[in-house]
């Protein structure tokens, strides 16, 4: 038997694994009532997870660089919702973004920190931090701290990581370069900037002890979507090639452990941990460290207060 097809017919605990698709895994979950936010639903794996808890029921808050483009996405897959303006790179919006979800006073049943960017060919900045970090880690923790209060009860929060995590810098986080200045590698500072997303949402479950909330890190596999657009080196195409040895997933398949994570009661009251085709997985060992984790937390409390 091939690789692949070992891949594609290994199911976990959940009964869900590597081939499963959105729809499968919230075939069986209503939604009636409940409200997610969904970040990068302009396109993608945000894109397919709002068609799909929107098919289940939910009210989807909606958010992309523009509100035109949330909401001509969300007309797209006929989800039901409100599309709001966010610029992950740009604080004001993120703090305008939040600033619109909590005066529309929905509480927010799961919220899945999806958009990102990779693989930038050269180093690029926002307020002086290197983009990938700033965009994928910083705008996205400022988002969620921004939101605690709109969080229901038992609100889950679910943070796109990516087994690229494994690929950051030896020592997890470079806090004295995260310009990017001393040093820039277009896949080793994206996979520092997966790093933080999977330590975010380890620490972040620290600080939901003694509540039902829950944040928990994804790996959706392999995927041909918008987020390789920047991949045109010789290193990015040879790990592209790679990836389609091992076999890529569709975007049906991609979206389905986020999906899985925010809506299906077979994840109820998990919390800290990493997921790959539909079930907890290990990650590397940095992003098992609390102490790199809570380092992270302050360092990015220091950014978001300075910008």
């Amino acid at each position: 038997m091939s690789l692949l097809a070992v891949l594609k017919g290994r199911y976990g605990a959940t009964g869900f694994g590597f081939a499963s698709t959105a729809d499968e895994v919230c075939a069986s979950v209503d939604l009636s009532g409940k409200t997610v936010l969904i970040t990068g639903v302009n396109s993608g794996l945000g894109l397919e997870s709002a068609r799909v808890l929107a098919a289940r029921g939910a009210h989807v808050v909606g958010l992309a660089r523009t509100a035109d483009k949330a909401g001509a996405a969300l007309a797209t897959v006929g989800a039901r919702g409100t599309s709001v303006a966010c610029d992950l790179a740009e604080p004001d919006s993120v703090r305008a973004a939040a600033a619109h979800v909590r005066n529309a006073g929905r509480s927010l049943d799961a919220l899945i920190a999806n958009a990102g960017i990779m693989g930038l060919p050269k180093l690029a900045q926002a307020h002086g931090y290197e983009l990938q970090f700033f965009t994928n880690h910083i705008g996205h923790f400022l988002l969620v701290t921004s939101l605690l209060d709109a969080l229901a009860a038992d609100a889950r929060v679910v943070v796109l990581s990516s087994a690229a995590h494994l690929f950051a810098p030896r020592d997890g986080i470079e806090f004295d370069n995260l310009s990017g200045a001393r040093g820039y590698s277009p896949f080793r500072a994206y996979g520092q900037s997966k790093l933080a997303n999977v330590l975010f949402a380890r620490a972040l479950a620290k600080r939901f002890a003694g509540t039902r909330r829950t944040a928990n890190a994804v790996h959706p596999g392999g995927i041909q979507t918008n987020l390789a657009r920047h991949m045109q080196s010789p290193m990015m195409a040879g790990l592209t090639a790679a990836f389609g040895w091992i076999g890529m997933k569709s975007i049906a398949q991609g979206a389905a452990t986020q999906c899985f994570v925010a809506a299906h009661p077979g994840a109820s009251g998990i919390t800290g941990r990493y997921w790959a085709d539909c079930n907890v997985t290990r990650p590397s060992r940095l992003a098992e460290s609390d102490a790199l984790a809570e380092r992270l937390w302050l360092e990015s409390e220091r950014i978001v207060a300075a910008v």
